[in-house]
């Protein structure tokens, strides 16, 4: 087990007010998601999502101590390439956009190697185009490409598209630290010129080229699973001091304190004909109290064009819903407590959010939020209440009282007569606040556990020390 730190990116000061940081959040999460369900020529990655809901993670590239160079990337996994800026770099439209490696110089790649471009890596970089194409493009000779001895010949760069910007990159391999672990000839994008994005990304998805897939190659030791658990903070800088524990293997439940552990509710990844690097899922349906909205077939499983499941996803702050399932929890949501408070529509307005509502100072009527998703037998997901009820002081009437504020974190992701090759819904990171989520890629499921995250690290840190 190799344990790291995962660090919450959250800055109150780039935000004026709570609803510009619940509004600039919900619109980067609905952009991100669209992005996902649109057709593109080229593969897309997942975008970066906006400051004040990203985790990062933080590595030294480099075979020799001296020449070591820190790097810090967003964790997502939503993508499945690792990539960062390295000098010369030129970001273009950055200005005002959140960087957590500011305080890094770019990457310098002198010393790394080029990938060639004969190798699969390549292709994978390239959507999968021929060797013998992308060899051709790197002014490789003809009878060098037909002996397979193009070696030499370094990969072509390669641009990726994103929901609001891009990049042009370059594969390079060197080796990767990543605390105590030294993986030798991993493979990274070199980013020289992007566009509106300054910070690089740790892809954890299911691609050849993700951190996932290649330590399974460069450290097949740890297993090929990994877990995170991201300590529950509702927005508060302060709550995110410690860090979330990334986990790369597996522990031993008993070497980490003698309390119960709450056991792992499992469910089977989808494969996805498409979007082969997402972790998709089938939910079967949500209840709310008692009552269980059943979910539309697009969300149980996944078709042969790639349309439908629901994709676990670190790098998306609030979970999307189709339409017409999200309006129906809505409405069974809003029957409960539209009883007992009033509805807040104009701070609806203001952040994207809804239904919210004026609480007293108790807030009754809040019915327990309930995951149902696919398997042999349905396993359920009970979600902790701050998981997706943000409650707030509100105080934008300009009255001398605050008023108290709650608003359900669930979103619209627009009408599913638009969904065309890709997931009918994303679980974001907010609603996964709280739990140990694990990725098993041997066994092709992921699993969900109560977990106080804090307390997890300490008790792992101290373990590994």
């Amino acid at each position: 087990m190799l344990l790291l730190p995962l660090t919450h990116s959250l800055s109150q000061t780039q935000f004026n007010t709570t609803h510009h940081l619940l509004k600039s959040t919900s619109t980067r999460s609905t952009a991100r998601f669209h992005h996902h369900i649109k057709r593109h020529r080229q593969r897309q990655l997942s975008l970066p999502l906006s400051p004040g809901s990203d985790y990062t993670l933080s590595f030294n590239l480099g075979s020799h101590s001296k020449q070591q160079q820190p790097i810090t990337l967003y964790m997502d996994t939503g993508s499945d390439l690792v990539w960062f800026p390295c000098a010369p770099f030129k970001c273009i439209l950055c200005e005002g956009k959140s960087n957590p490696s500011s305080s890094h110089s770019p990457a310098n790649t002198s010393q790394s190697d080029a990938v060639s471009c004969n190798s699969p890596a390549c292709s994978a970089a390239h959507n999968s185009i021929p060797s013998s194409d992308l060899c051709t493009m790197a002014h490789c000779p003809l009878e060098s490409i037909e002996t397979s001895d193009c070696d030499s010949f370094s990969c072509p760069p390669f641009y990726y598209a994103y929901g609001d910007g891009s990049l042009i990159a370059r594969l390079h391999r060197d080796t990767l630290s990543l605390s105590s672990l030294h993986l030798k000839n991993f493979t990274f994008g070199c980013a020289h010129t992007t566009l509106a994005e300054p910070t690089g990304v740790a892809g954890f998805g299911r691609g050849l080229l993700s951190l996932p897939a290649q330590l399974a190659t460069l450290a097949p030791q740890l297993g090929n699973r990994f877990s995170y658990c991201l300590v529950s903070h509702s927005f508060r800088s302060e709550r995110v001091r410690r860090p979330s524990p990334l986990i790369l293997g597996r522990y031993e439940e008993q070497s980490i304190g003698d309390g119960e552990m709450a056991e792992f509710v499992y469910t089977p990844m989808l494969e996805n004909p498409k979007h082969p690097y997402f972790y998709c899922v089938g939910l079967v349906g949500i209840s709310v109290g008692k009552r269980t909205v059943p979910a539309p077939e697009m969300l149980r499983r996944v078709n042969h064009r790639g349309d439908g499941g629901v994709v676990v996803d670190s790098g998306t702050t609030f979970s999307m819903l189709p339409a017409g399932f999200y309006n129906s929890v809505v409405a069974e949501f809003d029957n409960r407590v539209g009883r007992v408070h009033q509805r807040a529509s104009g701070i609806e307005e203001k952040t994207g959010l809804g239904p919210c509502y004026y609480l007293d100072d108790s807030a009754p009527g809040v019915p327990a939020v309930t995951l149902r998703f696919a398997g042999g037998n349905v396993s359920s997901v009970v979600l902790p209440r701050k998981n997706y009820f943000y409650e707030f002081l509100d105080g934008s009437d300009g009255g001398r009282t605050k008023r108290r504020v709650g608003c359900l974190m669930l979103m619209n992701g627009g009408d599913e007569s638009e969904f065309s090759g890709g997931p009918g819904a994303i679980l974001g990171n907010y609603q996964q606040q709280g739990f140990e989520v694990e990725y098993d890629l041997e066994k092709k499921r992921v699993g969900f556990a109560r977990r106080q995250c804090a307390s997890l690290w300490d008790r792992l840190n101290n373990d590994k020390n």
